[in-house]
């Protein structure tokens, strides 16, 4: 079957004219002789949408009852009965009552498509998920009801409509978009003219960024290679020296000229991995061009000019920056540059070529030799002494037949010299040995005068060869450097490897790595389905397959099968890495592989972290559930008994009690529904601050009166708690009744727990702006491994007692104390025991009436 079309009518704000424009276009269709009917629109009140509604089929709606009232929803299934052509269902966005069968109005678009119905639709800019947070910074106001870009952008036509804010703002006061009471309303709040202005904005870039995929898809279909200047792109070239920051600020404001102007950033590597570019000036100038709003981008290319055109093409710039050449004049009379290479290719690409402050350095530059000044040094004794043995060995003999062997020797030490010491002590050994010869072995003998032309092409041939051997030993020593530097930048890049599998997203991040860097046009990593059998079709076959993940360049697509690649990469028996572009080299594939078998680690890394974070937040509810019933049925079960016990022996007929007997009945009911409500109020606290709607209302306070007020409620047992809270103490920002019941807990506890002899101690002192509290028991104390679970909920960490608590105590006193701004933290006693230490802020100077007199701090005279 067919699968329908999609057009969506996109707005920047309500009232533009997005259903006026859908039902217009369905009237338009209908007049052709298609079957057009209405899903679902919604006039709002709005004459002219009305009277083009009135003359168009429309699918009666389904009412649906929920929380006691009833709701109008389309009737997918109506609609699919009636089956029309074309149907018109308005809001995509739109969140369907519950008891609808899907809980979106976008599904059910996508069921009346799949069913191969053309659907016209509407849409608000801000509905979109990926500017859900934009627009509410610039409005205030946060969209519940979202769709997915990529459904949306999935559209077959997506049709702007747009209205300047001035207009629709003249339309909202006429009263063609709401009702009277609204209007003021509207016009001061999410219709204000820069609200608008900025949502307008939003609308027309993100659909320009889909006419320009749509535009790379048609250039890429179609093989045009040519730049179009649709939209500008500049493209800046790095070379990894000093001027790049001056060419990445260069065009950056070339790009700022042209509104929404792309910067992008390349650095041509080779394809041996050797280069000459510094790595930490490339990542300085990386993050440079992107705090500038670009992108960094690296390729590789043996033929520097050639890269950069292809990749300059390959994303449509239309601007190319260079900067100008570092070499010297000589270098420049026998070769022409790369900038002048590249613009002899750039065709229709404008390009820039900067001057700075390097240009021309590198000849100044001093040449390091690759051979060191002792290899050297060796070598020139080296030559001295060999030569020296092939005279002694000859005996200086002028016999001719010595000539060859004489020839051979020296030819010999010429050699191992350039092995050793590479260039001049190769020339130098070259010279003696010519003139050894021409001692030797050349008329007039014994010497220097040259009497034929033969010896000097003798000696025009022995410099020849000591430069072509010391050459070649200079070219090893330096691939050998950079290949050891080579080696620290793979270090460097196993690092960044590493950053990247730890990031957020980091199969994805590998695969776009392993595009740019062969610039491949695909890359996908795929998942044989369960049931796939093996075979050349299989291989063909897409439904076999599925895309893990996947990069692409804009206006490609993805492998959906292995077969449909240049190459493929088997990972194990069910993944395989696909990517299409061109057929790499065979160090090429061995650098893919091990990206293959990075991908399979990322997605099992990346599956595991799925299952964790779908099972922690189960495994922690059920904890709660199951610690909540718990405690729900030993601390709630004694009251609850106790109070039923009271009443029904109070209401039987059958027993008399005296008044006395009545008293304690009701004196056990009222203390059991007060520990009831104790524990109740606790539970539903738990709640509010595990919810984070806890009410804190802080205010100034004395601290000295609200210790005395918790001692208060232990009644007797108060009377043995040393205090120590001095009465110059400042007071301090908190909730009265939240710091009530954290002080009434934590002495609660000193009390229980402190051993007969050894009352809990109370104490109070400040420094600066800070009120610590201090509630000191000399009782078991609590191990330093179990401090943190002491504020776990529904733990008494071996209290065996059920019946006062439900383990809560400890867990909403530090709530209540991070809450007010402090903090509850646990602290052992000296000589043993457990000190509770509360931290708090202390109230401003006029709020808590006068400052702390100077030198006052600490404590002052206790109170018993």
């Amino acid at each position: 079957m067919t699968r329908g079309e999609l057009r969506v009518y996109l707005g920047a704000a309500p009232g533009v004219g997005k259903t006026y424009r859908m039902l217009d276009e369905a009237h338009r269709r209908r007049d052709r002789g298609a079957d057009v009917v209405i899903g679902f629109v919604e006039c709002h009140g709005r004459v002219l949408t009305e009277a083009m509604v009135d003359d168009l089929e429309t699918v009666p709606r389904r009412r649906v009852a929920y929380r006691g009232s009833s709701f109008e929803e389309m009737d997918l299934e109506a609609v699919l009965r009636r089956r029309p052509q074309v149907v018109l269902v308005d809001e995509l966005a739109h969140t369907n009552v519950p008891g609808s069968g899907s809980a979106k109005r976008w599904e059910d678009i996508e069921v009346l498509l799949e069913a191969g119905i053309t659907v016209l639709s509407t849409l608000n800019i801000q509905h979109l998920e990926s500017l859900n947070d934009v627009v509410e910074q610039i409005t205030g106001v946060r969209q519940r009801e979202t769709v997915p870009d990529a459904w949306v952008r999935g559209a077959d036509q997506i049709e702007l409509v747009d209205m300047t804010p001035e207009a629709l703002r003249r339309r909202l006061a006429h009263g063609n978009v709401y009702a009277p009471e609204k209007i003021d309303a509207s016009l001061s709040n999410y219709f204000r003219a820069g609200n608008l202005s900025a949502l307008r904005e939003l609308a027309l870039l993100w659909l320009a960024g889909r006419v320009d995929a749509e535009l790379e898809q048609y250039r890429s279909e179609h093989g045009v290679t040519d730049t179009w200047e649709a939209r500008e792109r500049v493209v800046v070239a790095l070379t990894g020296g000093p001027e790049g920051e001056t060419l990445v600020r260069r065009a950056a404001r070339i790009a700022q000229r042209g509104k929404g102007a792309d910067l992008l950033a390349v650095h041509v590597a080779r394809s041996d991995g050797l280069t000459g570019a510094d790595p930490a000036l490339l990542a300085r100038q990386r993050l440079l061009v992107e705090s500038l709003g670009g992108t960094y981008h690296q390729v590789l290319g043996e033929d520097v000019p050639r890269a950069l055109i292809a990749f300059a093409r390959g994303v449509n710039a239309t601007q190319l920056v260079l900067g100008a050449s570092r070499r010297g004049r000589i270098a420049r009379m026998f070769s022409p540059g790369i900038g002048a290479t590249t613009t002899a290719l750039s065709g229709a690409i404008d390009v820039h070529l900067v001057t700075h402050e390097q240009v021309g350095l590198r000849t100044r530059a001093r040449a390091v030799s690759p051979v060191s000044r002792r290899r050297r040094l060796a070598a020139c004794a080296l030559a001295f002494m060999a030569l020296l043995s092939v005279g002694f060995g000859l005996g200086f003999s002028t016999d001719e037949a010595n000539l060859a062997s004489g020839v051979v020797l020296v030819f010999a030490t010429v050699t191992v010299v350039a092995l050793v010491g590479g260039l001049w002590p190769a020339l130098l050994a070259s010279v003696c040995g010519s003139a050894l010869l021409n001692l030797l072995y050349t008329e007039p003998y014994f010497t220097l005068t040259v009497a034929h032309p033969q010896s000097l092409l003798a000696l025009a041939g022995f410099v020849v060869v000591a430069v072509s051997v010391s050459l070649v030993v200079d070219q090893a020593a330096r691939r050998t450097r950079e290949a050891a530097r080579a080696g620290a930048e793979a270090q460097l890049l196993a690092t960044v490897a590493g950053n990247v599998l730890r990031g957020s997203r980091p199969l994805e991040a590998l695969m776009e790595r392993l595009l740019e860097t062969f610039s491949f046009t695909s890359v996908s990593l795929l998942e044989r389905r369960a049931g796939a059998v093996g075979g050349p079709e299989h291989r063909r076959d897409p439904r076999d397959w599925s895309v893990v993940a996947s990069a692409v360049r804009e206006g490609e697509e993805s492998c959906r099968a292995p077969a449909q690649g240049d190459i493929d990469v088997p990972v194990d028996e069910r993944l395989t890495l696909v990517v299409r572009g061109r057929e790499p080299e065979a160090g090429d594939r061995r650098v893919i592989e091990a990206f293959a078998a990075q991908a399979a680690v990322a997605l099992r890394q990346e599956r595991l972290a799925r299952e964790a974070a779908t099972v922690k937040p189960l495994a922690e509810a059920d904890r709660m559930r199951t610690a909540l019933l718990s405690a729900v049925s030993h601390d709630l079960r004694a009251p609850l008994a106790s109070a039923k016990a009271s009443v029904t022996s109070l209401r039987s007929r059958e027993v008399s009690f005296s008044e006395e007997d009545r008293e304690g009945l009701l004196a056990m009911a009222d203390e059991s529904l007060d520990q009831l409500t104790r524990l109740v109020t606790d539970l539903l606290d738990m709640s509010r601050l595990q919810a984070g709607v806890l009410g804190v209302g802080l205010e100034s306070l004395p601290l000295r009166e609200s210790v005395f007020a918790a001692l208060e409620q232990f009644g007797g047992e108060a009377a043995a708690v040393r205090v120590d809270v001095p009465e110059e103490l400042p007071d301090v920002r908190a909730d009265p009744g939240l710091l009530d019941r954290v002080l009434a807990n934590v002495v609660g506890n000193a009390l229980r727990f402190s051993p007969a002899g050894a009352p809990p101690a109370v104490s109070a002192s400040w420094v600066g702006d800070t009120v610590e509290v201090l509630v000191i028991d000399h009782g078991p104390g609590i191990p330093e491994e179990d401090r943190e679970r002491m504020f776990v909920p529904f733990q008494r960490l071996g209290d065996t007692d059920t019946g006062t608590g439900l383990g809560l105590g400890l867990a909403l006193s530090q709530g209540f104390a991070e809450a007010m701004g402090g903090s509850l933290v646990p602290d052992s006693t000296p000589g043993g025991g457990l000190t509770m230490r509360l931290v708090l802020r202390a109230a401003a100077p006029d709020a808590a009436g006068a400052a702390p007199p100077p030198g006052a701090e600490g404590r002052a005279d206790s109170r018993t």
